[in-house]
């Protein structure tokens, strides 16, 4: 019943996170469209529409590309796993999420889509991010969660200059993320769950960075720069194989939170930790004592 009921809250917190992201997006006060037949009526003036858990009709489908005037796109379990040839005529979108539906690659021609601020998929079948991602200047936000697949990231990723959050996790990356970590304008950087086994030693690179979220992976490690990203405050590691941290981690003075749940922190690592980082909530796993043996 607990673990149920943990799925639930975390589903839970995902729907409303994805909602307040697409609240964010289209002129203040503008409706948003459900009824795809009816928008394509209106046409003119069509800026958010929200198609979730419709049955889309595949002869209105394929002439989504006649609203011009949209700013906000979001596809939920519509059992839909390709895109209308006219979808990259959505010159003016700048927000497009899918969740549950099994595309296999991005949105078609990607050079008309520069406009695009935020770009999310969930439950897809993409095994790889198209070098002409880089064309997306104005990308500020790009999720990829549950795959059910490798994913391969292309070597322009680095261009992407005005990416502040990006979020990889459920997949299985087939090699190091090294173009994630040429990223010097992030924020957030969440890669939870995607076989990493070690980390990069440039946090030099990382001057904004101020979430870093490396849960459920096979770490080890972690490298004694940490502390050269400046403005981290919150560094979780939940679900590794840590045993101890770099003692290094004393020198990040901007840390708020530590999560290392999941781990294998003895109880003297965690007081050493404590003493490293006196003004640093840190969340870890109760510790039993040793009962001392009796002769």
């Amino acid at each position: 019943m607990r673990y149920l009921l943990l799925i639930a809250t975390a589903l839970a917190s995902f729907v409303i996170k994805a909602q307040n992201e697409f609240d964010k997006y289209g002129p203040f006060g503008s409706q948003v469209y459900t009824d795809l037949k009816l928008a394509l009526d209106i046409e003119t003036g069509v800026y958010k529409m929200d198609l979730s858990y419709k049955k889309l009709d595949p002869k209105y489908f394929a002439k989504i590309g006649k609203l011009k005037s949209l700013q906000a796109l979001k596809l939920s379990g519509n059992e839909i796993k390709e895109y209308p040839k006219d979808f990259c005529e959505l010159t003016n979108l700048l927000y497009f999420a899918s969740y549950n539906n099994e595309f296999t690659s991005f949105p078609p021609d990607l050079k008309k889509l520069y406009n695009l601020n935020y770009l999310e998929f969930f439950g897809a079948k993409i095994d790889s991010i198209p070098s002409e991602i880089a064309y997306l200047s104005r990308l500020k936000t790009l999720k990829i969660s549950s795959t059910n697949d490798t994913l391969h990231l292309p070597t322009t990723m680095r261009y992407l200059k005005t990416l502040t959050d990006l979020t990889i996790e459920n997949c299985v990356l087939d090699s190091f993320p090294k173009e994630v970590f040429r990223l010097t304008g992030l924020k957030y950087l969440n890669l939870t769950n995607v076989n990493m086994f070690y980390l990069t030693r440039h946090f030099e690179r990382f001057q904004n960075l101020e979430v870093l979220v490396l849960d459920a992976n096979h770490l080890s490690e972690i490298p004694r720069d940490i502390y050269k990203a400046p403005n981290l405050r919150l560094l979780s590691v939940k679900a590794n194989n840590l045993e101890k941290l770099p003692d290094t981690i004393c020198l990040m003075e901007n840390l708020a939170l530590l999560d290392i749940r999941g781990n294998h922190f003895s109880k003297d690592e965690i007081d050493i930790l404590k003493a490293l980082l006196p003004g640093c909530e840190i969340r870890y796993d109760p510790v039993k004592e040793e009962k001392p043996t009796q002769n």
